[in-house]
């Protein structure tokens, strides 16, 4: 995948057939060196021991429309080419964590893609799952929750076009306020 937001989209589809109605998503500039981690949490159906150690094989699935699940290993993949690593922490009935490491100077880390955009259709496309999205660097903090948003919205839906607009510029200001000066493809 050409993106961390492409990512994201396809780790997201696993929590979603998994059963989650929470999902966290955090994307933070953190260590020495510099390192832009992706973690995602949701609390979904989990998955057992055995099946984590095999879930970066590309022909172990749980989807029954096809045999194979890139997604994950494709992950992986882009992780350790930007010097980074993957690591995936689940427990049945509990959920999972998956929490994937890129070296920011490293020349082949993957960009960050329109993350804003990504966000805005997952939840236009998921509203009654409950979405927290945490970014963080040295710079700044930022946090969007909807079941906050939902409470100021009285009664407005989440998925009106000004709403999901809104959410996408607010992500967009978010990703500007906090990674500005420390990710170069933030401008």
């Amino acid at each position: 995948m050409k993106d961390l937001s492409l990512h994201i989209m396809d780790i997201i589809q696993n929590s979603i057939v998994a059963g989650a109605d929470k999902i966290n998503i955090s994307l933070r500039v953190e260590g020495t060196p510099q390192m832009l981690v992706l973690e995602i949490l949701d609390n979904g159906k989990g998955m057992d021991e055995e099946f984590i150690r095999k879930v970066t094989d590309p022909f172990k699935t749980s989807r029954t429309t096809r045999n194979v699940g890139l997604g994950i290993p494709l992950l992986e993949q882009s992780a350790k080419m930007a010097g980074g690593e993957l690591d995936i922490k689940s427990e049945p009935g509990k959920g999972t964590t998956l929490k994937a490491r890129f070296n920011i100077n490293h020349i082949d880390r993957i960009p960050l893609g329109d993350i804003p955009e990504t966000i805005k259709m997952l939840i236009m496309a998921n509203p009654n799952i409950s979405w927290t999205i945490h970014l963080s660097s040295p710079n700044d903090d930022f946090e969007l929750d909807t079941d906050e948003l939902k409470h100021h919205l009285d009664g407005v839906s989440i998925t009106n076009n000004n709403v999901l607009e809104w959410i996408q510029n607010t992500i967009f200001d978010g990703i500007k306020l906090v990674y500005g000066g420390v990710l170069d493809e933030v401008n």
